[in-house]
């Protein structure tokens, strides 16, 4: 059984837009962003992996609001750079512009650009219950940015699914593969199978 409302756990713009979109299928479901809390700030994300991150800030804010909270840590996985910048991603470089730059720079002269975009969400309650999901989303790595829609490594990943970077395409078309997707639909089908837990 899902939640009957939900405060995203993330400051992330981009992330909210994409979050709100994702939950609107979601049965008679409340949605609000974080900025509804300004007394709030999120925790350091100093866990070991994507769920530990995101579990981690999923209970801070369940606990500081007393909404049930949803919260994903994600990052992008390059083969060729041992899995890097991976956990780090978003800490990668002082911005998008700078991460992008340094992952090209990275790559340069290398012929495999595989990499893939993984995510982890978590649902926490206020009582501490914590459900979490994941999803992957495997491409390559473009040898320039192109597009100019999406956010963070969008310009540069080049979805499998999709034959372009996420940020030449629509919303409805990177939502229907992307790994923050993909985790939403897994955490929504675990909802529904173990209902105890909501």
């Amino acid at each position: 059984m899902s939640p009957a409302r939900i405060v995203l756990a993330t400051a992330n713009r981009g992330k909210v837009g994409e979050l709100r979109t994702m939950l609107a299928a979601w049965p008679l479901l409340e949605v609000r962003a974080l900025d509804a809390f300004p007394v709030f700030t999120l925790p350091p994300e100093d866990g070991a992996t994507y769920e530990e991150n995101a579990i981690l800030k999923a209970r801070a804010v369940a606990t500081a609001t007393g909404w049930p909270a949803l919260a994903d840590d994600s990052g992008l996985e390059v083969e060729a750079l041992d899995g890097a910048p991976g956990l780090y991603s978003a800490r990668w470089a002082a911005d998008d512009a700078a991460r992008i730059e340094r992952l090209l720079r990275e790559l340069a002269g290398r012929a495999d650009r595989r990499a893939r975009f993984v995510c982890v969400v978590a649902l926490a309650w206020p009582d501490g219950r914590v459900v979490t999901a994941t999803g992957a989303c495997p491409g390559v790595i473009a040898g320039v940015p192109v597009g100019r829609s999406g956010f963070g490594y969008d310009p540069i990943f080049v979805a499998d699914a999709l034959g372009r970077t996420f940020a030449e395409v629509a919303a409805a078309e990177k939502d229907a593969v992307s790994h923050r997707a993909l985790a939403i639909r897994a955490l929504a089908a675990r909802l529904r199978e173990a209902p105890s837990v909501a």
